[in-house]
C-alpha cells in the first residue's frame, strides 16, 4: 500500500509487514459521501471496488457489519455471503480478510496481537462504549485465539472530540454506572452541560482488562472540527458520507 494515498494510518503498527491497517478520509475516494454498507450492493458497491484498488486488495476480501451500536462481535473465519447484521465488532486469526467499520463521529478501534496473530476492528458510539464493546472484542480474542492483553496494541482513530461531545443525562447516567475512572471522562461547559471523552473513556475501558498504556494509540483527530478531512454527522448531517477503519492479517 503507498503510504502517499490519503489514507490516515497508525505509529503503534509501524513495522509489521504483516498487518495493514488504516482510515480513510475525504480525500480517498472519488464519492462525495461514500458508504459501505446497504440493502442494494449497487449503494456500496462502487465505493468498495475504489477502496479496494487503492489497498491493492480485492474488494471480495473486505467484510463490513450493518453496525446498530450493539456491543456484539462477530468471529469472522472465512469470507461470510451475505452482511452481518446487528454487529459493531468483528475478530479473526485469518489472512487475507480485511475487518471493517464505518464511522462518522463515532469512535473507530483497530487491534492487533502480533503474538497470535489476531486482529479486530471495533465501532464505539456512546452506546457501544457504555456497553463495553472494546472489552467484548478482546475478551474474545482472549477466549477464541488465547491472546494475552499484554500483547494486544491498539488504534483508537479519528472520532468526535471531547471539546465537542456534548451529551444529555442518559448518557451520563450510562457513563457513570459502566465507565472505569469515570469522572474523568466527563467535564461541564459553561452552560452546566457535561461533555463526553470517547477516546478516554475506551482507554479506560482498555486500561481495565490489562492492556498496557504504552500499547494504546489515540489518533486525536476530531471528526467535527476537522471535516474537511472527515465525516462528520453531527456537523454535516445523518446522510453524510463515512470513514472506513480496517485491519487484514496479509498472507
Amino acid at each position: 500500500m503507498d503510504k502517499n494515498n490519503n489514507l490516515t494510518q497508525y505509529k503503534i503498527f509501524e513495522g509489521f509487514k504483516n498487518l495493514l491497517a488504516f482510515t480513510t478520509t475525504k480525500q480517498s475516494l472519488a464519492d462525495e459521501n461514500p458508504i459501505f454498507t446497504g440493502d442494494s450492493p449497487e449503494l456500496f458497491k462502487n465505493c468498495r471496488k475504489q477502496l479496494a484498488a487503492k489497498l491493492g486488495i480485492n474488494s471480495n476480501q473486505f467484510v463490513f457489519p450493518r453496525q446498530t451500536h450493539t456491543n456484539c462481535v462477530a468471529e469472522i473465519l472465512e469470507i461470510p455471503e451475505t452482511e452481518i447484521d446487528e454487529t459493531d465488532a468483528l475478530v479473526t486469526n485469518q489472512p487475507g480478510i480485511c475487518l471493517c467499520v464505518q464511522t462518522a463521529d463515532c469512535v473507530p478501534i483497530l487491534l492487533f496481537d502480533p503474538v497470535q496473530n489476531v486482529i479486530a476492528a471495533v465501532h464505539a458510539g456512546w452506546r457501544g462504549t457504555v456497553n463495553k464493546i472494546v472489552k467484548v472484542a478482546i475478551n474474545k480474542m482472549v477466549d477464541e485465539y488465547h491472546s494475552s492483553p499484554k500483547n494486544i496494541l491498539v488504534a483508537i482513530g479519528p472520532s468526535i472530540s471531547p471539546e465537542i461531545y456534548e451529551v444529555g443525562d442518559e448518557v451520563v447516567e450510562a457513563v457513570r454506572n459502566s465507565i472505569p475512572n469515570y469522572k474523568i471522562t466527563l467535564h461541564k461547559n459553561s452552560n452546566g452541560k457535561f461533555h463526553f471523552n470517547l477516546w478516554e473513556a475506551n482507554r479506560q475501558l482498555l486500561l481495565s482488562i490489562g492492556i498496557f498504556s504504552e500499547n494504546i494509540e489515540i489518533l486525536g483527530e476530531c471528526s467535527f472540527k476537522n471535516s474537511n478531512k472527515y465525516f462528520s454527522a453531527r456537523k454535516e448531517g445523518i446522510d453524510t458520507g463515512r470513514m472506513v477503519s480496517g485491519v487484514m492479517l496479509l498472507k
